[in-house]
């Protein structure tokens, strides 16, 4: 959204940590104006917005925590294998990952992956954290040749498609969810 690179100046830094404050008093002034609290929450990640998770938390609003390594095509956790520590020191409603997944993606890469959301989710299991996946499937070159090079060819004919297979192999391997966060269908 800023097109800064990192290592990000002090600056930089207090520039997205401002604007996640904006969405979060956005969020506030609409549960003052009747949104039913029950029914919102807000994501957002420890770097920048550890002090909205907390204020939030500290009023009973839903909390969701990124977990993963922002602007990365290969998901990560943002902290390597310390990740439970960060997700334990909110006490959030839910820990969140955002993840880019083509079931037709090369086996090492999505090797790599399904075995970090593996980890992730028998953590949140086991210590009885709730978990959103949040589910981005891309097009590969050949997958937009296959839809003539339409996105939205490739968005209503093939992406489904994908998605579903995407959500099998990563159950099969013991990534499971409480809620999976897919990308808006245009038909069921």
């Amino acid at each position: 959204m800023f097109q800064f690179t990192t290592p990000l100046t002090a600056d930089e830094h207090n520039i997205i940590a401002d604007s996640k404050r904006v969405i979060y008093d956005g969020f506030r002034q609409a549960l003052d104006e009747g949104v039913p609290s029950p029914r919102a929450g807000i994501l957002v990640d420890e770097e920048f917005g550890a002090s909205i998770l907390r204020d939030a938390i500290g009023r009973g609003y839903a909390t969701a925590l990124s977990t993963e390594k922002s602007g990365s095509d290969e998901s990560d956790f943002e902290y390597g294998a310390r990740f439970a520590e960060h997700i334990e020191s909110f006490g959030l409603t839910f820990a969140n990952v955002l993840v880019r997944y083509s079931p037709e993606g090369g086996a090492e890469f999505n090797g790599r992956q399904t075995a970090r959301l593996a980890q992730l989710s028998d953590y949140c299991r086991t210590a009885d954290q709730r978990f959103i996946f949040e589910l981005l499937v891309l097009a590969t070159p050949a997958q937009m040749d296959r839809a003539d090079g339409n996105t939205q060819i490739f968005d209503r004919r093939i992406r489904p498609g994908l998605m579903l297979q995407t959500i099998r192999a990563l159950q099969d391997a013991g990534v499971d969810p409480d809620i999976w966060k897919i990308e808006g269908l245009d038909r069921r």
